[in-house]
């Protein structure tokens, strides 16, 4: 990955965290665009002094290879946000070679972002389109490039209703988190047929179950808890055994050309028939340019 330039969302923390970490060790570098800034270079601070550690202990002291960090801020809950990111990714960065779009909220209250969207369809499906629309122009002219959606199997259980997409009619955080990640998928089918011949690829993933601070707005009765915890260390992934798939499609020689398609465990899978629904896929993407302000 030397001489490539990666852009993460939320790579402050948990699956992002340890994709950043992975891949500025394989001598990229990586611009980690979190929504708080403070945390984000307390975070990049602490990488820094694992890979002079690494660096130190290795084979050649001192000679690591590893890359560059870089903390952006960029809020996904905020489309003005992701227009100001974007204005200056395209105005520092002459090239983008991998985005990886990772960032997600997991079943919180009901809230609305900035815009007035429901949190979870705003943050983890239209702020990641909007971002992914502005910064089209940069991945073509750096290809051979690529995008790597990360979604869930928990996709399976969402449904895009076209008549209540921000969840005003009724809210389940649970349906509504399992929506945002068939959106995701939706997504990534459309965006890889609109990219045909382009040599940009995209693909979408799941990391499996990790232990990450996602699940932060999940109650867990305290007695139960001592029990959760113990569950989920013997069966949960870790963040580095989760962000796997995330590395391998941003990296790996292997899917070089391959896209639109699922990945888990850093093998293809297959999906549900309504993740492979083009009219829909085509819906979501037309009514999504209008809600994020591409199309008016």
């Amino acid at each position: 990955m030397h001489g490539k330039t990666v852009l993460i969302t939320g790579a402050n923390s948990g699956l992002g965290r340890a994709t950043a970490a992975e891949l500025v060790r394989l001598g990229a570098r990586v611009i980690m665009g979190c929504r708080d800034r403070a945390r984000a270079e307390e975070a990049a601070g602490q990488l820094r002094r694992e890979l002079r550690q690494d660096a130190e202990c290795g084979p050649e002291p001192g000679v690591g290879g590893a890359g560059e960090l870089i903390v952006r801020e960029l809020d996904l809950a905020s489309l003005r946000s992701v227009r100001a990111f974007c204005q200056e990714m395209l105005q520092e960065e002459p090239r983008l070679d991998v985005l990886i779009n990772n960032a997600g909220i997991f079943q919180c209250p009901y809230m609305k972002t900035e815009d007035g969207f429901e949190m979870q369809f705003g943050v983890n499906h239209l702020g990641h389109f909007l971002l992914t629309n502005l910064l089209l122009g940069l991945l073509k002219s750096s290809a051979p490039s690529r995008i790597v959606v990360v979604s869930s199997k928990l996709y399976k259980y969402g449904d895009i209703n076209f008549d209540d997409l921000n969840s005003e009619q009724s809210y389940n955080k649970s349906f509504c988190y399992s929506r945002s990640k068939l959106a995701n998928i939706l997504f990534t089918r459309e965006l890889a047929r609109r990219l045909e011949g382009t040599n940009v690829t995209v693909n979408v993933l799941h990391p499996g179950i990790v232990r990450t601070n996602l699940g932060r707005h999940i109650h867990i009765p305290l007695l139960v808890r001592p029990l959760f915890n113990l569950v989920s260390w013997a069966f949960f992934k870790t963040p580095v055994e989760g962000a796997q798939t995330s590395i391998y499609l941003a990296s790996s020689p292997e899917v070089e050309g391959v896209s639109g398609r699922y990945f888990g465990d850093c093998k293809e899978e297959e999906l549900l028939p309504k993740a492979v629904d083009e009219s829909v896929a085509r819906k979501l993407w037309d009514i999504s340019e209008v809600m994020v302000g591409l199309l008016k």
